[in-house]
């Protein structure tokens, strides 16, 4: 199957899962992520908001701050083709719909508040499909490849799916950059990065 039918078919499957199953299987993931020695050892971590139906985020990002771990979230730059860090203390606040809707930090903060990539201990990533290599295949921009591969290579990268984005091997891009780990509701998938 051609990566934009894949892509395509599986996130049809992931918004037809019913609001209850997403907050459940996201509950379990989260649970995953907390268990992940990376993340109990990790200082500065940055997570993605969720959007549609995404992993739910929103439990694992109030953990993290109530945790007194750094919370970045990412900026998309959309004319440089880049993300900027940005460190959130107060998500109410602090977020606002950004790039294709997204909630991401305001531009208020954003100077003041940015945060250097090469701090970056762990990376928790969204994407349309995985696979059991750790292969991850984004939503089409790059944006998360570029990212990790040229300014946070050395961050711990953990992407987060239902179970149902697995496929046993993904048709990958050159560019598409692997996991560290794939945390799914019903397992934790090492990857050979």
């Amino acid at each position: 199957m051609d990566s934009r039918k894949l892509q395509k078919e599986t996130l049809s499957q992931r918004d037809s899962l019913a609001l209850s199953e997403q907050q459940s299987y996201s509950a379990r993931i989260m649970e995953r992520v907390l268990n992940l020695h990376q993340f109990q050892s990790a200082v500065s971590i940055c997570i993605y908001v969720d959007f549609r139906s995404e992993v739910k985020t929103r439990p694992l990002i109030d953990y993290i701050l109530k945790s007194g771990k750094k919370l970045l979230l990412p900026v998309t730059l959309v004319e440089e083709k880049d993300l900027l860090m940005v460190s959130i203390t107060k998500p109410d606040q602090e977020l606002a719909p950004g790039y294709c809707s997204i909630p991401e930090p305001i531009v208020a903060i954003r100077e003041k508040q940015r945060v250097s990539p090469d701090t970056l201990d762990m990376i928790l990533l969204p994407g349309s499909v995985f696979d059991e290599q750790g292969g991850r295949m984004g939503y089409g921009g790059g944006y998360y490849d570029r990212f990790v591969s040229l300014k946070a290579p050395q961050a711990y990268r953990v992407g987060l799916c239902y179970e149902l984005q697995m496929v046993e091997q993904a048709p990958l891009q050159p560019h598409d950059e692997g996991m560290d780990c794939i945390v799914t509701e019903e397992r934790t998938v090492i990857g050979n990065r």
